[in-house]
């Protein structure tokens, strides 16, 4: 019996998804995601709820952007941003499951 051949990913893929798994990696940015997964919000309601200044809110809002996790439509001279890729939702609570199995010190599948 032979082993199966191993699984290798295109360098683009994987140049991608280190992209992105960086940028995931600000909690900001997580927090934002989580935001609006709740409701479409403006810069200004972003900054309230995160504590944020308004140009830190918008350099954040910039790189989810940038990289189609999120989106913006303009009302009046507002944008109003909304969750874009809803199942990144998905990638972050895997990551936050296995996060809450190291913190409680407990192996998967117990």
């Amino acid at each position: 019996m032979t082993s199966p051949s191993p699984r290798f990913i295109e360098e683009q893929h994987l140049n991608e998804a280190h992209t992105l798994f960086q940028l995931l990696s600000n909690p900001t940015r997580m927090q934002l995601l989580y935001l609006l997964e709740q409701q479409d919000l403006t810069v200004s309601q972003i900054s309230a709820q995160l504590g944020l200044e308004q140009s830190a809110a918008s350099h954040q809002l910039a790189k989810l952007r940038q990289h189609q996790l999120i989106s913006a439509t303009r009302q009046g001279k507002t944008n109003v941003y909304r969750l874009d890729d809803p199942h990144i939702l998905d990638v972050l609570n895997e990551a936050l499951e296995h996060v809450d199995h190291v913190i409680r010190g407990e192996k998967h599948g117990h």
